[in-house]
This record gives C-alpha cells, sequence and structure tokens, in this order.
C-alpha cells in the first residue's frame, strides 16, 4: 500500500520543481513567463509532454490490460508456452516509438531554431543592451549606453527587447531568469549572447543556474522590470552615489564574496567588458586560501600593466588609466 501511494504521489512531487505550485509559491515557474522567450520555451515543454503521453497513457493502459486479460484465473486468454516470435509484434514495437522520437525531435528542433539566443526580438531598433559577468559569486551587470553598473541588480524596461552580453571573469556558470526564458551559460574568455524581453512590469528571480563553488546558493540576484520612463529615471540616477570601476575597482570586486548586497557603480571605464572577455584584465583570483587553511588553488594574479581595447592603460597605480 506504501508503495502505490508513493507511486501516485511522485509526479506531484516532480512537478512541484517547476516552481509556483504545489509547495511554495514564491518559487519562480517557467509554466508562468511574462515575456515572448519564456512562452516560446513552455509551448515547446507542454508539446513535448503532449507526444510522449500520446505513448505513455496507452502503454500503461496496456499493460493493465494485459495483465487483467492474461491472470492465471482467466480460462479465455489463450496460453502458448511454444511462442518465440512474431514479426507484426516486432513492427508495432519498434515503429511507434521510432516515429515518435523522430516527430518529437522535429517539434523541439524548430521551436528551439525559432528560439536561437541569438536571434534578435522584435521591435530590433529598440534594443537595450546590457553586459553581464558572473564572478564568485555575484553577477555584474554594465549598462555600455549610460557607463553605469549595478552588482546583483537588474532593472529592464517593459516591452523593450533586452541583449545580454553574457561572460565569466571565473569557473563557467549560466545565467538564468526562468520567467523570462532560455538559460545561457557565461564561459571563461568566450562571450555568450541572449536576447529576451518582458512585457509585464514586475520583480523576477534570477539565478545561477550551473554549480561554481561555495557561494553557488547565494549567486541569485532581482530582475526588476519596469515602464520605460521610470527605467529611464533610474539609468539617471545611477550617475551619483557610487564609485567607479575601473581596473582597481573591478580587481577588487572579483574576489570571492558570499550574499552580497546590490550597489552599483556610478561610472564605468570604456572598454572594461571586452577587456574581461579578452582576459586583458586578468581573471577572477580565487580564493585567498583553499579548505583546512590550505594555500590558495588557484594562482595569483599578475600585477602587469594592462591596456583597455580602447587605448586606455591601466595599472594598480594608475588605476584611472591614461592614454597611451
Amino acid at each position: 500500500m506504501t508503495l502505490r501511494i508513493l507511486v501516485l504521489c511522485l509526479p506531484v512531487l516532480l512537478l512541484s520543481g517547476c516552481g509556483g505550485g504545489f509547495f511554495d509559491s514564491s518559487v519562480p515557474s517557467i509554466l508562468d513567463p511574462v515575456g515572448p522567450i519564456g512562452t516560446g520555451n513552455r509551448t515547446i515543454l507542454l508539446n513535448s509532454l503532449a507526444v510522449m503521453l500520446v505513448i505513455v497513457i496507452p502503454t500503461m493502459i496496456a499493460t493493465v490490460a494485459f495483465a487483467w486479460w492474461f491472470r492465471a484465473s482467466n480460462p479465455k486468454a489463450e496460453y502458448k508456452p511454444g511462442f518465440t516470435y512474431s514479426g507484426r509484434i516486432e513492427l508495432i514495437v519498434w515503429s511507434i516509438p521510432t516515429l515518435t522520437i523522430l516527430f518529437l525531435g522535429g517539434l523541439i528542433w524548430y521551436g528551439s531554431h525559432q528560439l536561437d539566443p541569438r536571434r534578435p526580438v522584435e521591435p530590433v531598433a529598440d534594443t537595450l543592451e546590457v553586459q553581464v559577468v558572473a564572478l564568485d559569486w555575484k553577477w555584474l551587470f554594465i549598462y555600455p549606453g549610460a557607463q553605469v553598473a549595478t552588482v546583483n541588480d537588474l532593472k529592464i524596461p517593459v516591452g523593450q527587447p533586452v541583449r545580454f552580453r553574457v561572460t565569466s571573469a571565473s569557473v563557467m556558470t549560466t545565467f538564468f531568469i526562468p520567467r523570462l526564458g532560455s538559460m545561457i551559460y557565461g564561459m571563461n574568455r568566450m562571450e555568450n549572447e541572449l536576447h529576451l524581453r518582458a512585457d509585464h512590469a514586475g520583480n523576477y528571480f534570477g539565478t545561477a543556474a550551473h554549480y561554481s563553488g561555495d557561494g553557488f546558493s547565494g549567486m541569485n540576484f532581482n530582475v526588476e522590470a519596469m515602464p520605460p520612463d521610470a527605467f529611464g529615471r533610474w539609468l539617471t540616477g545611477l550617475h551619483s552615489g557610487g564609485d567607479v570601476l575601473n581596473a582597481q575597482a573591478y580587481a577588487e570586486l572579483s574576489r570571492q564574496s558570499h550574499d552580497v548586497k546590490p550597489f552599483h557603480y556610478s561610472q564605468v571605464q570604456n572598454g572594461l567588458f571586452d577587456a574581461i572577455v579578452r582576459q586583458v584584465l586578468p581573471p577572477a583570483p580565487g580564493p585567498d586560501e583553499g579548505r583546512q587553511g590550505d594555500p590558495g588553488v588557484h594562482p595569483e594574479s599578475p600585477a602587469s600593466e594592462v591596456r583597455l581595447l580602447d587605448g586606455d592603460i591601466c595599472t594598480a597605480s594608475n588605476p584611472t588609466g591614461t592614454k597611451g
């Protein structure tokens, strides 16, 4: 009896991981999208589920029906102890799953192709660019158009497409806003691209969906989609009350830290993101010491001079940069 109860409860337990449902309404749900990419992802998921249920449900029914019909107490069931092979049964057993896999693969391929992360979202001409850097264990968001940046705080305008340029200054991780759509990998010395759009104002959960070390559980951020005029005022307000993000400030920011509270930079040095991608600025240094007091597992960052792509030169003794 206990086994039967567990089997019946298993689908509920699995679906609860999709969030926003059976156990915790605060968990973000990929089944409750707020943008076109998230909606497309949900459509692929539900269509795939429907196709698979076309096989799963008849199979479950057939299993019960065969077990009932061929029970020992049924005198009408024909017993054939010498039966070994049937071409018709083999055809059914192999052809139906094969056709299903082909159909399912084509369905997913077509849907995924329409949701290519590098494919711009309409209206293309109004796209906002946000540069994303994954650090240990926090997120850096740079708004190049305004030359400002935030840490663990992402704000975007409602109805305006956003082009995210994503990289990692440390280990590989993923950038994921479940209710907006597809996740994308952030990798050291590489740049990925993701286009999203929020169609409804609100606060949404963002996270790193790939394990990246001790502080991974706190590597989350808030995403606020706000009306365009409010977003413009917020962006302008970032120019006051913050520090300057240059080579020296970035070196300090890149050090490992846990559960970092959101804050912002009122000015960002030109070419900083490209310098991080190309490792003109060195990768994040890693921990000062390893477990049990052992020496750090990463080599020390070079203190040599680094040159930003726009011609600025920055060193530890010259953090603001001078033209070369």
